[in-house]
């Protein structure tokens, strides 16, 4: 897994589509991570989320990184209020787009 991946919303919009993508903002990988491997459990997802670290505007340490966790959602079946909920379990938010 790379860092810095940038996140890109293409193909999921459009014309016949109804699929999202849900962004949670952690505070630390390990967060990011627990979440990750809550969300088959919670949610029934199959498809593994993507973690993605995000640097703080001008900060190069990586203690200052917030994680994300992308969620891709192809049937938008997902609830944005369950996964909100989830992210503030672990100090985070799911980010509105």
């Amino acid at each position: 897994m790379s860092d810095n991946v940038p996140v890109i919303d293409e193909g999921l919009t459009g014309e016949g589509l109804t699929g999202a993508r849900h962004i949670l903002v952690l505070p630390d990988r390990d967060a990011a991570e627990e979440v990750a491997g809550a969300l088959p459990e919670r949610f029934g997802t199959a498809q593994e989320p993507q973690l993605v670290r995000d640097a703080l505007a001008g900060e190069d340490d990586a203690e200052d990184a917030q994680w994300l966790v992308v969620i891709e959602d192809p049937t938008g079946e997902l609830d944005p209020a369950a996964l909100d909920a989830l992210a503030d379990e672990y100090d985070g938010w799911l980010e509105a787009e």
